[in-house]
């Protein structure tokens, strides 16, 4: 399912033009300016799975964010917006369809958020348990008396906690802990929850905090939901296992300018090609 068909950004031409019009020069940075067109990245034509493949500064992760602003798609985390982002992408183009799906969504470090949400969570529920210990304790043993009606509350926490034991009493006082995974079982789970049918969705590096199965698991996921369940996914990645998803279109964007390669092709692939080759004999 195509959701987005291309997407066209500013060239270096029209960026210069930019900002000429405005003649602003109290500016450290002009972000997201400068970093497609110097990797020479105008446009960006998609498949059901496309890749952005590149190194650290190659502008896959501004190149997402982009998009992602400029189709309206939801986002649960913070991103680096700065004062000419909104300008930048006034200046990008698009062929979509007009109903992209609402459950659309970029997915970037929300599983990290995620994941601290559930330690803090918890890490709250733990204080609280430890206070009313505290409250159990002083309420059995206090010699409270109902004096005014305000008194109320206080009454029914004496009587409750001479009725039972100190657990039963917190038990009853405090929600279950969340259970905790792994940060590569969270995250797995994260996006298996997230992405569900008929959507556009963007991911930034996804195999962070994913174990090499994990990432052969992730991997079969989204094949699977792209070709069966009508998504679409444009993805930034530098793993060799998603780099590999059947029928991936891969921009190379460490070329200038910026290049469709085979996923065998690429530096980083041939480096882990290279090293397993060269112990080869190990494993037989």
């Amino acid at each position: 399912m195509l959701y987005l068909k291309t997407f066209t950004f500013p060239s270096a031409d029209m960026e210069f033009n930019f900002f000429m019009s405005i003649k602003r020069t109290c500016y450290d940075s002009f972000y997201p300016f400068k970093i497609l067109s110097a990797h020479g990245l105008r446009r960006l034509d998609f498949e059901p799975v496309t890749i952005l493949y590149g190194g650290n500064g190659s502008g896959k992760s501004t190149a997402l964010n982009v998009i992602a602003e400029k189709t309206g798609i939801c986002r649960d985390s913070i991103y680096n917006k700065s004062n000419f982002f909104l300008d930048y992408v006034s200046l990008c183009d698009m062929d979509a369809r007009e109903d992209i799906p609402e459950n659309s969504r970029i997915i970037a470090s929300d599983v990290f958020d995620y994941m601290l949400n559930i330690r803090n969570l918890n890490e709250g529920i733990d204080l609280r348990r430890e206070e009313l210990f505290g409250e159990y304790l002083d309420a059995k043993y206090s010699q409270f008396q109902m004096k005014l009606l305000a008194d109320y509350e206080q009454l029914k926490k004496v009587n409750n906690s001479r009725r039972k034991t100190q657990s039963r009493f917190v038990r009853g006082e405090l929600i279950d802990n969340v259970r905790e995974y792994s940060n590569g079982e969270s995250a797995f789970l994260y996006f298996t929850e997230k992405i569900g049918e008929n959507g556009l969705y963007l991911l930034d590096e996804p195999e962070n905090s994913l174990s090499p199965k994990r990432q052969v698991e992730l991997m079969s996921f989204l094949e699977d939901s792209a070709r069966f369940f009508g998504c679409q996914f444009i993805i930034s990645t530098h793993s060799p296992f998603l780099l590999s998803m059947d029928g991936a279109r891969i921009y190379n964007l460490d070329r200038n300018p910026v290049t469709i390669e085979r996923w065998t092709d690429l530096e980083n692939v041939r480096t882990y090609y290279d090293f397993f080759k060269t112990y080869e004999n190990e494993f037989l």
